[in-house]
């Protein structure tokens, strides 16, 4: 599945599980069949990874590795290691936990944490190019210094919630018919009282009026990648919305990396496209045209007898591709610009023209 020689050895394996997870993850790969493929190659890279099942695997094939629960096969596998250093994560998902969660059912161990945040950043398209460092704003809720997050004026204490006893929660049951009887269903919901706490305060603090956190404006430097996709999500661990929970940890902040309207060129994945509006003569006897790039400037020949619709390919001008050497391609869709105002020469000229074009004139010049 990955595409290795049987001694393929560590580094071959994992450079061309990185390669295709990242064309098939399938927020970055809308086929049909994208989720099934990651997942392939994950189980895939799993066992080549781990001397034992790929002794197992080289011995009797599928059926070695058969017995092994989706638990066993990847609990050695951290994909915080393999994915982790470029810091980024698609739809949210990420290649640690996230990915487990969505596609392996595993849930999460350890503190309660807050939801995540999103947030878009717009960049030029240079910075494709380039790559670099980008600075995101945005407001999140912060724990409130004056109270450390407990929401009690200083000086006054916390106190267990007699609503709830203390548990945050409130367990509503209710009763209904199924078939012949009836069934008990039962809804956990945070405590109204303490808001889901399982605490209560003598006096609020004043800073945030009992809630433990401040909204406030915040703003994190994160790293574009050269050939940065659009729709790209960057993660910054832990700059999420806080926990609930006084224990709990903050969620993520995940970056949506989008390209800014560019007045030159439209993007399609590494490829630029750019509309090139010619006159009718141009079209007809051709001509030199200088276009931008990203680069600079380039000059292009325009053929006599040119289309409208036509498209003139300019290799390497676009962006680099993520993740590879190459660049894409400039693409110059041509359109033929039509006069809606003559002058008495033009439309003089025009008509002759017309006149030229004439049937019975080409068969009069032919003879």
């Amino acid at each position: 599945m990955l595409g290795v020689p049987r001694e393929a050895d560590e580094k071959a394996i994992k450079d061309a599980f990185r390669a295709l997870a990242l064309k098939y993850h399938p927020d970055r790969n809308k086929e049909p069949d994208a989720e099934e493929k990651f997942k392939e190659i994950a189980a895939a890279y799993a066992v080549l990874s781990d001397p034992e099942k790929r002794r197992a695997y080289d011995a009797r094939g599928f059926a070695g590795v058969a017995g092994f629960s989706e638990e066993d096969l990847f609990r050695h596998v951290n994909f915080e290691d393999l994915f982790g250093g470029l810091n980024f994560d698609f739809g949210g998902l990420g290649f640690g936990g996230g990915v487990f969660d969505r596609f392996f059912g595993r849930r999460h161990v350890g503190p309660p944490r807050g939801e995540n945040i999103e947030v878009p950043v717009d960049i030029p398209l240079d910075r494709v190019v380039t790559g670099g460092e980008e600075t995101v704003r945005y407001r999140r809720p912060m724990v409130c210094q004056a109270c450390r997050g407990t929401g009690a004026k200083d000086g006054t204490k916390l106190h267990r919630c007699t609503e709830c006893q203390g548990t945050g929660t409130k367990t509503q049951e209710t009763r209904r018919a199924e078939g012949a009887g009836e069934v008990r269903v039962q809804s956990i919901r945070p405590c109204p009282a303490c808001s889901g706490r399982g605490e209560v305060v003598d006096e609020r603090c004043q800073g945030c009026n009992g809630r433990g956190t401040i909204e406030r404006e915040e703003s994190v430097t994160v790293t574009i990648p050269v050939g940065v996709e659009q729709d790209m999500v960057l993660r910054v661990p832990g700059h999420g919305m806080p926990s609930e929970a006084r224990n709990g940890v903050a969620g993520d902040l995940f970056v949506v990396v989008r390209t800014a309207p560019d007045a030159r060129f439209t993007r399609r994945g590494a490829d630029l496209w750019r509309t090139e509006m010619i006159t009718i003569p141009d079209a007809v006897l051709g001509a030199k045209r200088t276009v931008p790039t990203l680069d600079g400037h380039v000059d292009v020949t325009i053929r006599r007898g040119t289309q409208p619709g036509a498209i003139l390919r300019l290799a390497r001008q676009g962006l680099p591709e993520f993740g590879g050497g190459r660049r894409g391609d400039l693409y110059l869709q041509v359109a033929v610009q039509i006069p809606e105002r003559l002058t008495k020469k033009e439309r003089e000229l025009y008509s002759e023209l017309r006149r030229l074009e004439q049937p019975e004139t080409r068969e009069g010049v032919a003879h």
